[in-house]
């Protein structure tokens, strides 16, 4: 048996019985606002497919030229613009290219073109990764997330693609956790 709720706009909700002998259950939680189902959580991964040398003692938007999955077409041009007001868990890192010898680095997201929360800062050469995470509110119309770096010392470049056993070097990963 199925049981179709129709919605006055032409669409309709079909509830089906499972086809098994047991008893399911499946509780609806009490909740006012919009009801967060898989189709419209936006989550991404993005990484640095190339290395790119990073400018002495200035702030380097990162170039994330690839991505693992982007679920709601929300991340372009090494940014992600979600369309979905709440907020998102995003996370962040950069590797140095071998040989480099920062004397600093910093990781850092920018929201809407600012500095907007430092990930790591590191002022020890023999860090090789720099990575972070932070909790971000953005409103799903015009707030934006990037993922930054500044360093400081000689040879300054950052790692793209991936090291064999390590997984990928550079990178920015996001996924909303709640809705506003």
């Amino acid at each position: 048996m199925s049981i179709v709720l129709q919605s006055t706009g032409g669409g309709s909700v079909t509830l089906q019985e499972p086809s098994t002998a047991s008893n399911v259950t499946v509780t609806i939680p009490a909740a006012t606002g919009t009801v967060m189902v898989s189709g419209n959580m936006p989550a991404f991964f993005a990484y640095a497919s190339v290395d790119q040398s990073i400018t002495a003692a200035t702030f380097t938007k990162v170039t994330l030229g690839a991505e693992g999955f982007d679920t709601n077409n929300n991340f372009a041009s090494s940014t992600f613009t979600p369309t979905v007001a709440g907020y998102y868990q995003i996370s962040g890192g950069v590797s140095n290219l071998g040989g480099n010898t920062p004397t600093r680095v910093i990781v850092a997201l920018f929201k809407n073109g600012s500095g907007w929360v430092s990930l790591g800062d590191y002022t020890n050469s023999s860090t090789y990764r720099t990575y972070g995470s932070a909790l971000i509110y953005c409103n799903g119309t015009t707030d934006y997330i990037e993922l930054y770096t500044y360093f400081t010392g000689s040879s300054l470049a950052i790692q793209g693609g991936s090291s064999t056993g390590v997984g990928y070097n550079t990178y920015m990963t996001g996924s909303l956790v709640r809705v506003a």
